[in-house]
């Protein structure tokens, strides 16, 4: 059996951390076998077909997504009380149809939707502390704030209105809270990191930004996870 080491040529899927894959030909008359890549791309959740040349590993067919996904959804806060927590499970859940499709950006994008469809912007995120800030008249972003150069937050810890622990779900909840009540929710269970803020009643749209191609979690600066505008 023959091991070669080939770049890989993904066609805009993500495959590889490296760029490359190990491909092994157990005898000339077998279609080589393809090691080192992921079964499924991360961002459309499809798995790849390969062709093979002498000098390179070819995914045959284009990912449909080749800028990411940006998801934008929009929730109605009547109340102008705002309910903001990591996770408002099991009032507010959605359907995985397919186990592994929320590993991908795909499979994040439809949660997202599902979520919205009931009345909760959700937002997966990571175990890095995010927190609810304003921006501005009926402007807001979901962020976890890095220091400036003069050790100052952007934006300043004054406009935050919530705080976010992701340390058991890496996620973002916001919903109406007297729709989280009206839907079963307790008051009485929620914890120190949930929080409910008055904000303007009206339809509040979240435009998610994590599942954009270039999205770095690990900036050295602010990291918006999404923006929040009141429509």
């Amino acid at each position: 059996m023959a091991t070669k080491r080939m770049p890989l040529r993904a066609n805009g899927h993500v495959l590889s951390r490296t760029g490359e894959v190990e491909v092994n030909r157990v005898f000339d008359d077998v279609d080589p076998r393809v090691s080192g890549a992921e079964y499924f791309c991360k961002v459309c959740n499809q798995p790849p077909v390969y062709r093979f040349t002498e000098d390179a590993v070819h995914v045959q067919d284009p990912c449909p997504y080749p800028e990411g996904i940006t998801t934008t959804v929009a929730i109605s806060v009547p109340s102008g009380k705002l309910l903001v927590s990591d996770s408002l499970h099991p009032v507010f859940q959605w359907e995985d149809a397919d186990p592994m499709s929320y590993d991908s950006t795909l499979g994040k994008a439809q949660a997202i939707r599902q979520m919205a469809a009931a009345g909760c912007a959700f937002g997966p995120a990571d175990n890095c502390g995010l927190g609810l800030y304003r921006t501005g008249p009926d402007a807001y972003i979901i962020a976890s704030l890095r220091l400036g150069e003069d050790d100052e937050p952007s934006p300043p810890e004054s406009e935050r209105l919530a705080s976010i622990c992701t340390d058991d779900v890496w996620a973002y909840s916001c919903a109406d809270f007297e729709l989280w009540k009206a839907r079963g929710g307790d008051p009485a269970a929620l914890g120190w990191s949930d929080t409910v803020v008055d904000v303007p009643p009206g339809e509040y749209r979240f435009t998610h930004h994590s599942g954009e191609r270039g999205f770095d979690r690990d900036s050295a600066d602010t990291v918006i996870f999404a923006h929040v505008e009141r429509i």
